[in-house]
């Protein structure tokens, strides 16, 4: 019964924040989401660094993908202990690796990359896991199982993806295809359920010229997706199917990732694949080697034991710095800046 109420709680969650993100999103009210003010003393004005709703809403799915992952893993019997350090190697691994590899493949230094730095954590996930198990042993206590800890990790993973194109829709990043270039079948399956993006600041309209236009909605396909991959990936790991959900929410977030840059209108770089595309192929077999290099054997998950794992103050604190992380990290517009108009209000005092 716990097990249903989880997985029903999770549904109802994600659908109703998605139903939220889709339909407000794309305005231009949801890409700044405070001003921090400062004086320029040169100019003798007022400017602004600009908190966006990205930095917010990246945060946030971090947040839901590492208290998913924390629950499936605590499930298992794992130490809290394991826990927080295998996460905390994990960020320190990935957040720098969204820069990196956004500057190598686009040549940008203002930018992110989730793909690239999704890249990079799967291919070192199995290898911290093997590493603490090694190295930490009386952090750890008993041994981390490879692929039930790598499963529980690629659920999280797509939870907080798929809540993570919430991000996208609100910056106007990782767009779709205009609709009037596109052919007349895609036209058709997308006449009524598409974006129009608005807001001169968002990516859309200065990278592409896309504002006010009708465009494929890479983001909320994404997002659809990656949610119920993880709801269904969560139902095999409950039931003791560690392999299979590892592989199916492996499987099916980078082959979306490598198909779905075919629907979008923003630069991914030359050639006929992007770089972006490449990882993921390379991902696909590199997820299937990995349960065929490690056995997949643990006793059946307990929720309940999960649950309990997630409500301590170690854990808490470690999902806050990590949402902190993550906006310190994406919050601060680089690209957009503002300019601020201060006066007092004479019928007030």
């Amino acid at each position: 019964m716990i097990n249903m109420l989880f997985l029903l709680g999770l549904a109802l969650g994600c659908g109703l924040l998605l139903y939220w993100g889709f339909r407000h999103l794309p305005d231009r009210q949801w890409q700044v989401w405070a001003t921090l003010p400062a004086y320029n003393r040169s100019s003798e004005s007022w400017q602004g660094t600009n908190l966006t709703w990205y930095g917010v809403l990246t945060a946030s799915a971090n947040l839901a993908a590492l208290a998913v992952m924390f629950c499936l893993l605590g499930s298992l019997g794992i130490s809290r202990g394991a826990m927080v350090a295998l996460a905390c190697l994990l960020l320190a691994g990935c957040l720098p690796a969204a820069r990196w590899v956004a500057r190598l493949v686009e040549g940008k230094r203002h930018t992110f990359t989730v793909g690239g730095a999704v890249f990079v954590g799967f291919v070192l996930a199995p290898w911290i896991v093997v590493g603490l198990n090694a190295w930490l042993p009386d952090l750890v206590g008993r041994p981390l199982p490879v692929v039930p800890t790598l499963a529980a990790l690629a659920v999280g993973y797509a939870f907080g993806e798929g809540i993570g194109r919430l991000a996208c829709i609100s910056y106007g990043c990782c767009y779709g295809k205009p609709l009037r270039n596109c052919g007349s079948l895609t036209g058709k399956i997308f006449r009524r359920c598409h974006f129009v993006f608005n807001g001169e600041t968002k990516k859309i309209a200065y990278a592409s010229g896309l504002e006010g236009e009708q465009v494929v909605p890479v983001q909320a396909l994404t997002a659809v997706l990656y949610c119920v991959t993880g709801l269904v990936s969560t139902a095999l790991f409950l039931s003791g199917y560690y392999g299979s959900a590892f592989l199916l929410a492996s499987l099916v977030t980078q082959g979306w990732r490598v198909f779905s840059e075919t629907l979008r209108a923003d630069h991914r770089g030359g050639g006929n694949l992007s770089a972006y595309q490449i990882m993921g192929l390379l991902l696909l077999p590199y997820a299937a080697w990995l349960t065929i290099q490690f056995p997949a054997v643990a006793a059946l998950p307990d929720l309940s034991v999960g649950l309990a794992a997630l409500w301590h103050p170690a854990v808490l604190l470690a999902l806050q710095a990590g949402w902190l992380a993550m906006f310190l990290l994406f919050g601060r517009s680089e690209v957009t800046g503002a300019s601020l108009f201060f006066f007092v209000r004479h019928d007030r005092i």
